[in-house]
């Protein structure tokens, strides 16, 4: 049998064999991150007479940059396994005289594939690829918004400090309008009531008027903002409008794609309470195929919400924190989830309740819940039927 571990880089990898003793077979290769730099690989599989029927090739999941170079050995009938680069390191420490580079570090991973310990990553289906790109990519827009929406309010802050008071939501219809067209008092200040008044009753649909109009207008007067560079002002806080206003509405066409998507995956994951279908999309992306867990265990490990225990001879920790080593992005989705079903799920709230009431604090008894509903949510996925509130109580028999 032989083991092909592959370094994973940006623009070129090294692969590296060897055989079920340890001994390399041939040098190191580098190949460039192309299918005629792939193929270079499989010429030195050949060369040694090694197979699709004797061979397994080991990566490191680095980036995004592994999935090509996976794709094309998996697509030629090789055995192609995904690691976590925490395993690899594991391998990497046990060395004598640890040397980190790119031809030793392949050898790293064929030991991994050797020694066989290691739980290897597998491509999603394609739905469930669709979901975790375009709910990962919601992430980071929404992200972008918030980013933006707080620019604008630091550019308030110098140039109309009084501003914020005159509005509920800052970013909302009416003020929004309000801030593509007049953004700084001095602007403010030169526009007619009349005029105002109308812009105000359009975007408002009557809510606000002309008492709106002259109470902004007095404070455009008698602001304590500061007075120089406003052109430069009022044009980044209009252009900074403008992204917000753009990126709002990629954000309203990106969740109805996503809803679209989840409802072809045919899934009673939104019957959990606390998960809607923005929550659902991006948990199912994240977990995919729920039968690659074989216990509800296993999904909390993915998930990062597994407790880290400290425990050595007589010492017992009291305080255990989340390993953190799973998936960002469903650690997240279910810990959002976690804080509405606290509220909102009977029997989480109750849960919740009873660690508040043992002095924990909010975010601890948050993460508890989070567990719990890592646990729900595998049973449901796995059993495919919807979430009861009150589950049915077991009876005996006499």
């Amino acid at each position: 049998m032989f083991y092909c571990g592959i370094d994973i880089a940006k623009n070129t990898h090294y692969a590296s064999v060897i055989n079920e003793v340890g001994k390399k077979i041939g040098a190191s290769v580098s190949f460039s991150n192309t299918k005629i730099g792939c193929e270079k690989v499989i010429a030195l599989f050949e060369k040694h007479g090694i197979t699709t029927e004797n061979l397994i090739i080991g990566m490191e999941a680095t980036g995004h940059y592994w999935l090509s170079v996976y794709t094309f050995f998996a697509g030629n009938g090789y055995d192609t396994k995904v690691i976590n680069p925490i395993q690899s390191d594991i391998m990497r420490r046990m060395s004598i005289q640890p040397i980190k580079n790119d031809a030793k570090d392949s050898i790293v991973v064929a030991e991994v594939m050797r020694f066989g310990k290691y739980s290897a990553s597998e491509i999603a289906d394609e739905k469930y690829v669709a979901l975790r790109q375009l709910s990962r990519y919601r992430v980071s827009l929404t992200g972008e918004i918030g980013d933006a929406k707080r620019r604008v309010i630091a550019l308030l802050d110098q140039v109309f400090p009084e501003y914020a008071k005159e509005f509920s939501d800052v970013f909302g219809v009416t003020s929004q309008e309000i801030l593509l067209n007049y953004s700084t008092p001095e602007e403010l200040e030169k526009v007619s009531v009349k005029k105002l008044s109308k812009l105000l009753e359009k975007a408002s649909r009557g809510r606000f008027g002309e008492e709106k109009a002259r109470s902004l207008k007095s404070l455009a007067k008698s602001t304590f903002g500061i007075s120089i560079a406003n052109k430069a002002f009022s044009f980044e806080i209009k252009l900074l409008m403008q992204t917000i206003e753009f990126l709002t509405n990629q954000l309203s066409e990106l969740e109805k794609e996503i809803a679209d998507l989840l409802g072809e995956t045919d899934t009673f994951i939104t019957s959990i309470v606390g998960i809607g279908t923005v929550l659902g999309a991006a948990i199912l992306g994240e977990i995919g195929d729920i039968n690659r867990f074989s216990e509800a265990e296993n999904l909390v490990a993915y998930a990062g919400l597994k407790c880290r225990h400290s425990d050595s001879g007589e010492f017992k920790s009291s305080q255990n924190h989340m390993t953190k080593r799973g998936s960002p992005y469903l650690r997240r989705a279910i810990w959002l989830a976690a804080t509405v079903a606290a509220n909102h799920d009977p029997t989480l709230a109750s849960y919740y309740q009873s660690l508040k009431s043992r002095g924990k604090h909010h975010l601890v008894a948050i993460n508890a819940v989070a567990r719990k509903m890592c646990n729900i949510i595998f049973v449901i996925l796995k059993e495919n039927r919807p979430y009861e509130k009150f589950p049915p109580q077991k009876v005996k028999v006499a």
